[in-house]
């Protein structure tokens, strides 16, 4: 899930097998419930019933419902940051290629319901706050691994500018957050995969053009 300040952590202990499975089944239902709901509409007391746990139970690991706000969007970077990972590992061909692919797949990740949703939550409830803001330019692993590709496609000849940073910020601002903050306000503009196609091919040729250097056609 691609955002400019990190969600607040909830701090998790060391846990046992069994645990570990009842966190992750309270986190999976009150994402559930977050998503469909809403952060204020949804109560522990509803997480607690669904999932069939205690309120003690989820008051022990979650000691407000920001914190396992936090968790739920905590696990869901962690999930993209799995899957951006895969999706790197599986990448093939030259530098600039395989840039062009991890943004296509950002794209898509960034416009699925459940992380358009919980986005909105975030914003609209403002769930992150002060404590734990961080600066755009501070590192981030999901902005660190886009970082690394720039500066692969820098190093290869394919991108220009100086740091690599910058030109990855410019990267996810131009083809994610436009159409990721469009679906936030309930358009379907991007909802097919042909819309997304359409709009990515314009605006990976938009970037190229302000941050690329001389490119074969192929290239494009």
């Amino acid at each position: 899930m691609m955002t400019e300040s990190s969600p607040i952590k909830a701090r998790v202990g060391r846990l046992s097998k069994e645990d570990a499975e009842t966190s992750d089944r309270i986190i999976d239902t009150a994402a559930q419930l977050f998503a469909a709901q809403g952060f204020a509409v949804t109560s522990i007391e509803q997480v607690a019933s669904a999932c069939s746990a205690g309120k003690d139970t989820i008051d022990r690991r979650f000691p407000s419902k920001a914190a396992l706000f936090a968790a739920v969007v905590e696990r869901m970077r962690t999930r993209t940051l799995d899957g951006l990972e895969a999706e790197i590992d599986s990448a093939g061909g030259d530098a600039l290629s395989r840039l062009k692919r991890v943004a296509r797949w950002l794209l898509t990740v960034n416009l699925e319901p459940d992380v358009i949703a919980l986005n909105r939550i975030a914003l609209s409830e403002a769930i992150l706050l002060g404590e734990d803001r961080r600066d755009q330019w501070e590192s981030d692993p999901i902005t660190d691994r886009l970082v690394a590709l720039v500066a692969a496609a820098q190093w290869d000849g394919m991108l220009g500018g100086d740091d690599p940073r910058v030109i990855a910020a410019h990267l996810l601002h131009s083809i994610v957050f436009g159409p990721m903050n469009d679906a936030m306000l309930g358009r379907a503009t991007y909802a097919s995969t042909a819309a997304q196609d359409r709009f990515f091919d314009q605006a990976w040729t938009l970037f190229l053009r302000g941050a690329g250097r001389s490119l074969p056609a192929g290239a494009r």
